[in-house]
């Protein structure tokens, strides 16, 4: 029968292409770990064109990690559209407080203008 397939994490398979990045040779990644050669020169293609990216595994993405950036420009992209992001929440949020607190404001002055006090006086006995 055929080599049964096993699932690699994505960091183990960073380490082992890191260990063939830094020098060492395929062949004793292969015998110390027992990854098959065709693997290991596999995971060191799909970092080479993607980075970290091209090492996950097919099929649905993990939580967290679909948009990881490529380069360090991409990086910059995504943290400038984070930022931008907050931004705006934060104007959203500026927005709606203004309107509340006049809101509040409106409605206390608008009390106040009835002409009432805003307590009875003492009675005559």
């Amino acid at each position: 029968m055929g080599e049964a397939k096993h699932a690699y994490s994505e960091e183990f398979k960073a380490a082992m292409v890191h260990r063939i990045m830094d020098g060492e040779r395929v062949g004793v990644v292969h015998r110390e770990t027992g990854v098959p050669l065709r693997c290991l020169y596999d995971w060191l293609t799909a970092y080479r064109r993607e980075g970290v990216r091209g090492l996950r595994a097919a099929g649905k993405p993990r939580r967290g990690t679909e948009l990881l950036p490529r380069t360090p420009e991409e990086a910059a992209a995504q943290r400038i559209g984070e930022l931008e992001r907050k931004i705006g929440q934060q104007a959203l949020e500026i927005d709606f407080l203004q309107r509340a607190f006049r809101r509040v404001k409106e409605s206390s002055q608008s009390n106040g203008n009835a002409g009432a006090s805003a307590s009875t006086g003492r009675s005559a006995r």
